[in-house]
């Protein structure tokens, strides 16, 4: 399964609003993703509150994976994308 480890690029990490961009984008990717924190199950991109229940502040390590390496790739620019800056 492609797999891809970014660092969080949100000022204050995963909270509510990168969260949800994120979860919106995965959902209309038409392939399954998650997310995992290092020593940490994976949860499901395609929902805010599971990304939420990550912890991951900003810097932090997250592995985002799927079969599709094209929805890996975007979700990946979204983690590491400060998504708070607009």
């Amino acid at each position: 399964m492609p797999s891809t480890t970014v660092s969080v690029g949100s000022a204050v990490g995963l909270h509510a609003r990168p969260a949800t961009l994120i979860a919106e984008a995965a959902t209309g990717l038409g392939a399954p993703v998650t997310l995992a924190v290092d020593g940490g199950d994976p949860v499901d991109a395609g929902s805010a509150l599971m990304i939420m229940t990550l912890g991951a502040e900003k810097g932090a390590s997250v592995t985002v994976a799927s079969d599709d390496q094209a929805a890996v790739d975007q979700i990946a620019a979204l983690v590491a994308k400060d998504l708070d800056a607009d």
